[in-house]
């Protein structure tokens, strides 16, 4: 009786601590989801390890397409943080696809307003948003590694045969019979065996098991795959489809994949029916008998995991497009696209077109601001030559060019730009602006930026047209004399035909030379009270204040220097030579 009571005592404390979870668990899941409605349009505040970001790239490094952006553009303008800023995503596969997003320019319309109709359709139907949210959450990470990092090398495991195992296992059957005729020998030939299984087990153990956490997340990702399905998006039919498609060519590696995916295999802390079934694995290599199998049914079909990912990734990156535009307080755009001039000419011809009509090759973008910045201070442009800035240091040169040229990005990404309104063709993006020295190489700055240069003047020579460019004081890793030299033939190279140049220099000289190539524009300072004033707008026509000896002033320098400085200046100003005396 005493042990009837204990034993009801027990079952009754599993249950109570099982309700329990299941409480616990169903809040959390209510938490998480209230979250995703309140939460839409926010600031993420996702924390990045450095491996974590490291592998943020396997799927864009996978997935080479025409025009996507170089190491030197995107670091140049700082792309990881503004991916930061917009990464609302919940899945490894979302991250992923969002990044190659990012980096992956596209040059058509229809592209592009699919991928607007998906971001407004969860935009406006914000349960079927949580529901892929959530679904999506449950698929999650793979830890450090992306899962194209064994995708890829699934050759390393060799030819894995399961005819070892498959016999090993059979010898069990006349070992047991061995029993009926000499017991000793069958009990001895049956342990020498298990003892033999379970040696082997472990050395084989140890090859998969690295490749056991990439099946277990494309068995989550077929789950995933198939709640998608269940939810009505009808803007998202063409990717429902694909879904379907590639998950039932994966079908083969579910069946009985419990022995490998089991979440207690190797763990002796589990349950006692799990600790059975673990030396089950050990003595009859149950879970390297499915892995083999699972391995060869997935090396004949990576591309529709492949497929999987970029279905499920698509939709999530839409998401976090939708979320990214509600958080911009600054307001957004949805660009406008014009033809090239090919086009334009072909219809001036063919239909008579006014010519304010006609698509231009410029850019038009009216109060346009950087995305990144709290408090933006927002300028406007109509470019249909290149654009050569002026102004001293802090004046806000850098932060237009940035801004024009992330717009440009987003414009043709995630059709979305930070500004009133934008319009302009489909630009190949390029950029010279952040570089350093190349210290492991042993490349001066002035050697790393001449190759910058010549890459954009190779792309549009290469056919790459129109490309955007933007340089950020072109050479100034030489003397004055050449760079000014230097930098004329250059710039007048970038304003050629299909190349729109937006470029920052301190050498007001350039804006005289360059004058019938680029528009000039400036941004200036105000000295007063002691003190400098910067209004970051953006003016017409080349810098006129210079203000940098009277900053010297400011900041505490001697007046022997300071007047020796401006005598010098004055001298070189009005004799067009320099006296060092």
């Amino acid at each position: 009786m005493e042990y009837l009571v204990m034993a009801a005592a027990l079952i009754l404390f599993v249950l109570f601590i099982f309700v329990l979870e299941s409480i616990r668990a169903k809040k959390e899941k209510e938490r998480f989801i209230r979250s995703l409605y309140d939460n839409y349009g926010g600031v993420p505040d996702k924390k990045y390890k450095l491996e974590r970001f490291e592998r943020m790239g396997r799927f864009f490094e996978r997935h080479p397409e025409d025009g996507q952006l170089d190491d030197v553009t995107w670091n140049d303008l700082g792309m990881d943080e503004l991916f930061k800023r917009m990464d609302y995503t919940f899945s490894a596969s979302g991250e992923e696809y969002l990044y190659y997003t990012l980096r992956t320019p596209k040059r058509d319309r229809e592209t592009l307003l699919h991928l607007e109709d998906v971001v407004a359709f969860f935009d406006g139907h914000a349960d079927e948003r949580v529901q892929v949210q959530f679904a999506m959450s449950q698929l999650g990470h793979m830890g450090k590694y992306s899962l194209y990092d064994y995708l890829d090398h699934l050759d390393i495991l060799g030819d894995r045969s399961n005819k070892k195992n498959i016999l090993m296992d059979l010898l069990f059957l006349p070992l047991i019979g061995m029993l009926w005729v000499n017991f000793s020998v069958g009990i001895l030939g049956i342990v020498v065996l298990v003892i033999f299984n379970i040696v082997t087990y472990f050395r084989e153990k140890g090859e998969i098991d690295p490749y056991i956490t990439s099946f277990s997340y494309i068995m989550r990702l077929m789950g995933t795959a198939e709640a998608l399905e269940r939810i009505s998006v009808p803007v998202c039919k063409q990717e429902w489809e694909e879904l379907r498609r590639h998950r039932k060519n994966l079908r083969g590696m579910q069946k009985n994949s419990y022995w490998v995916m089991s979440p207690f295999r190797g763990n002796s802390s589990g349950s006692i029916p799990e600790v059975i079934m673990d030396y089950i694995r050990m003595v009859f290599h149950a879970d390297l008998i499915k892995f083999n199998s699972m391995l060869k049914h997935l090396r004949g079909h990576v591309e529709d995991v492949d497929g999987m990912l970029r279905c499920a990734g698509y939709v999530e990156t839409a998401i976090a497009v939708g979320s990214f535009r509600r958080s911009l307080q600054n307001g957004f755009c949805v660009p406008e696209f014009t033809q090239g001039q090919e086009e334009s000419n072909r219809l001036t011809k063919s239909a008579g077109a006014a010519e304010r009509d006609l698509p231009t090759a410029g850019i038009r973008m009216a109060e346009g601001y950087h995305p990144l910045l709290d408090t933006p201070v927002k300028n406007s442009i109509s470019a249909e030559k290149g654009v050569l800035l002026t102004g001293s240091n802090a004046s806000g040169k850098s932060t237009f060019l940035k801004t024009v040229a992330v717009n440009a990005i987003l414009a043709q990404t995630i059709h979305t730009c930070a500004a009133d309104s934008y319009r302009s063709p489909f630009f190949y993006v390029y950029s010279s602006m952040a570089l350093r020295d190349d210290l492991a190489g042993g490349e001066s700055y002035y050697i790393v930026e001449i190759k910058a240069l010549k890459r954009i003047l190779d792309a549009a020579k290469g056919g790459r047209k129109p490309v955007l460019c933007f340089v950020d004081e072109v050479l100034r890793g030489t003397n004055t004399v050449e760079r000014i030299a230097a930098s004329t033939q250059i710039l007048k190279s970038l304003s050629g035909r299909g190349i729109l140049c937006f470029a920052a220099t301190h050498d007001i000289e350039l804006t005289g030379l360059l004058c019938s190539d680029f528009d000039n524009y400036h941004f200036e300072e105000d000295v007063r009270d002691g003190d400098v004033y910067f209004n970051y707008k953006l003016q017409a026509g080349k810098a006129t204040t210079r203000n940098a000896i009277r900053l010297l002033e400011l900041i505490g320098y001697d007046n022997e220097i300071i007047e020796r400085a401006s005598a010098q200046a004055a001298r070189f100003m009005s004799q067009g030579v320099w006296d060092v005396s």
